[in-house]
């Protein structure tokens, strides 16, 4: 996960001050809803809701807040029609791209999203073009710094994870999706610090990039995370530490 780990750390440090500007809650209460829509208003019966609960207690969201979204979703108080949506394009170098959406107008995002696209050096593609490219997993982002890794490795590996990765500055524990709870769980009971914990969809394979398309694909993956009506995006390329830094910091 080359890179790509640390892309998704750096975007998890700038998260609080997205949250300032209230950005961050528009994608927090649609994951609700569609959550709550999907499997039911109580977290403890539904883990999507949990996990989206979590997330935005996390980011300092209002109960009332949470509540509200949970409610729109399951039908009790009326709000927008949101549904999921998925979209598949390649970015700078062929870098497979995979994009995950809730909106209330198909039309409007498509069209936005494939803008995004050519602007940056991308296109969009065909349903199914990339999906095979990746696999989903549970994942735990670490840096290195801030942890003991025999404590880390002895947590997780007995708490059911996978694998975990080492790389310029980071741990990075992989889990199925199915024991994603069970290791965050057993990581947060020893107070262990994280930067970012998900289920989502790790690449088979990565592009390496640098110089020109390096830049390119990082402004490319910034906008479209930062579109309102995108959830995640997942993209399988390789840039150096300090590319992605010197980009962030600009």
């Amino acid at each position: 996960m080359s890179g790509h780990s640390k892309w998704h750390s750096i975007k998890h440090k700038k998260a609080a001050v997205d949250a300032k500007r209230g950005k961050i809650f528009t994608k927090l209460i649609r994951e609700l809803q569609i959550a709550a829509r999907e499997g039911g208003g109580d977290p403890e019966k539904n883990s999507r809701l949990r996990k989206a609960i979590q997330d935005a207690k996390a980011a300092n969201m209002p109960k009332e807040n949470i509540e509200k979204a949970i409610k729109r979703g399951t039908g009790e108080i009326e709000g927008a029609n949101y549904e999921e949506v998925k979209y598949e394009g390649y970015g700078p170098g062929g870098v497979a791209v995979y994009i995950e959406a809730v909106t209330d107008n198909r039309n409007r995002t498509v069209a936005e999203i494939r803008h995004i696209f050519s602007k940056h050096g991308g296109n969009l593609g065909e349903s199914g073009c990339v999906a095979w490219m990746f696999h989903r997993k549970g994942f735990i982002v670490f840096e290195k710094e801030k942890i003991d890794e025999e404590k880390l490795m002895e947590i997780a590996i007995n708490a059911g994870a996978e694998d975990i990765q080492e790389e310029e500055s980071t741990f990075t524990v992989y889990t199925t999706p199915e024991d994603f709870e069970t290791v965050l769980s057993a990581i947060k009971e020893e107070n262990i610090p994280y930067e970012e914990a998900k289920i989502g969809l790790i690449p088979q394979t990565y592009v390496k990039l640098s110089g020109k398309q390096a830049s390119q694909m990082l402004k490319l993956m910034e906008t479209l995370e930062d579109h309102d009506d995108i959830q995640n995006v997942w993209a399988n390329f390789d840039i150096s530490d300090e590319e992605i830094e010197k980009f962030a910091n600009n």
